[in-house]
């Protein structure tokens, strides 16, 4: 039994030899105990004095030869537990270089069936799959650094035919090398894949924006007076600062345009779809711009509007005073009138000047082609006439008062 050359053809089958001789190595530590017996009580018959029923030294030789079998014996069942255990090296790292390739062919598989995806969603769910295996790529590239050691080792003790060992190895290492080149290909792919529907899914938001922002530049809702107009205009200026936010994100599609995998950023549609962008933002800009000026000429015409109603009123009140004021013909009330003349003065040198600003906002107006031109002239026209009636009543008044001060300061004079 100990002397077989058996090995075993497979770790079971190793394991079942390797338990069979655990069996055997406690049969012979039981009998090893029983021939120390037997050879201590033999050895007493070697120390007998007197009479001897055996030459002491047929004892002692017959005991040393059953201490030498059993020696070698014990020898014998080491050497054949080395050799067992370094066959169950050998079969267990055969073993998990098989386990090694089955694992190997299944990723290989999987990456082979395996495609980049539809959409953003789709792609992080794969890249998150493959994160999962580049883990497990991992733990395996460790574990199979374990076994290739383990075969080094086998090599070094020179025990076993070193070609099928050798061979399994270069086999098992040129088959790991290409999963990571495919899993390192996938990988990159994956990412292309991913940088190409994250840069559609931001276009599109960005096409999305600019459509609810072109709605809102193109309203036609420039207020009503001045408040709410006011209001407008302010609004659309957060609204201008966000489209002029926007400019980098739209001059930045070219530039990741160029970034994309060839397969990806040569594409008609993409292409197509960046120049709408841009085009689509021009558009924006454009009106977002002509708005604003809208708003500024609505705003300009509600307070020139309003300037004019209270230049009226002042007009109206100016004008009802003179027509139903009568020169005086005392001397004490003529002096109390021309001081309010004096007054008046001041009050339509205010008032002109108000008169003026008016007409320039009516003459830039009607020059930048303002919708409501003929209404604004009009209006400039009705209060120019105003005034001009006005000023023809305080220059009669006022002749009328140098008569009189005339007359009274000839009376004064006789």
């Amino acid at each position: 039994l100990l002397v077989s050359k058996d090995l075993g053809k497979h770790l079971l089958e190793v394991e079942d030899l390797l338990q069979k001789h655990g069996l055997l190595e406690a049969d012979i530590s039981a009998q090893t105990e029983r021939v120390q017996a037997l050879n201590t009580a033999a050895l007493k018959f070697s120390e007998l004095e007197g009479y001897q029923p055996c030459d002491p030294q047929i004892i002692c030789n017959r005991v040393n030869h059953v201490q030498t079998c059993l020696e070698e014996l014990g020898e014998l069942a080491g050497k054949r537990r080395k050799e067992l255990e370094d066959s169950r090296q050998l079969w267990a790292f055969f073993q998990e270089m098989e386990e090694a390739e089955a694992w190997i062919r299944e990723k290989e598989q999987i990456l082979a069936a395996k495609t980049c995806g539809r959409d953003l969603s789709s792609v992080l769910t794969l890249t998150n799959k493959h994160k999962s295996m580049l883990g497990e790529l991992g733990s395996r590239r460790a574990l199979l650094h374990q076994t290739m050691k383990r075969g080094e080792q086998i090599l070094a003790k020179k025990r076993f035919s070193p070609g099928g060992i050798q061979e399994k190895m270069r086999e098992v290492r040129l088959r790991w090398k290409k999963l990571e080149e495919v899993t390192g290909l996938h990988q990159q792919r994956l990412q292309e894949a991913l940088n190409f529907f994250q840069f559609s899914a931001e276009t599109d938001d960005l096409v999305a924006w600019l459509q609810d922002t072109y709605r809102i530049v193109s309203s036609d809702d420039f207020g009503h007076d001045d408040y709410s107009t006011q209001a407008l205009l302010r609004k659309h200026r957060a609204v201008v600062e966000e489209v002029e936010k926007h400019r980098a994100a739209v001059l930045a599609l070219r530039k990741q345009l160029a970034l994309l995998a060839p397969e990806h950023r040569q594409g008609v549609d993409v292409q197509i779809r960046v120049v709408e962008v841009e085009q689509l933002y021009g558009e924006v800009a454009e009106v977002a711009v002509l708005r604003q000026q809208w708003l500024q000429d609505a705003l300009a015409v509600y307070r020139m509007f309003s300037e004019v109603h209270a230049c009226e009123v002042w007009v109206d009140e100016k004008e009802q005073w003179l027509e139903r004021m009568e020169v005086p013909e005392e001397l004490d009330e003529v002096e109390v009138v021309q001081h309010r003349f004096e007054s008046l003065d001041q009050e339509m040198n205010s008032v002109m000047g108000r008169i003026l600003d008016v007409n320039q906002v009516v003459q830039q107006l009607v020059d930048g082609g303002h919708p409501s031109s003929e209404e604004v002239r009009s209006c400039q026209d009705h209060l120019n006439s105003r005034w001009n009636r006005v000023v023809e009543l305080v220059e009669c008044k006022k002749e009328q008062l140098g008569s009189v001060l005339k007359i009274q300061n000839y009376l004064l004079e006789c």
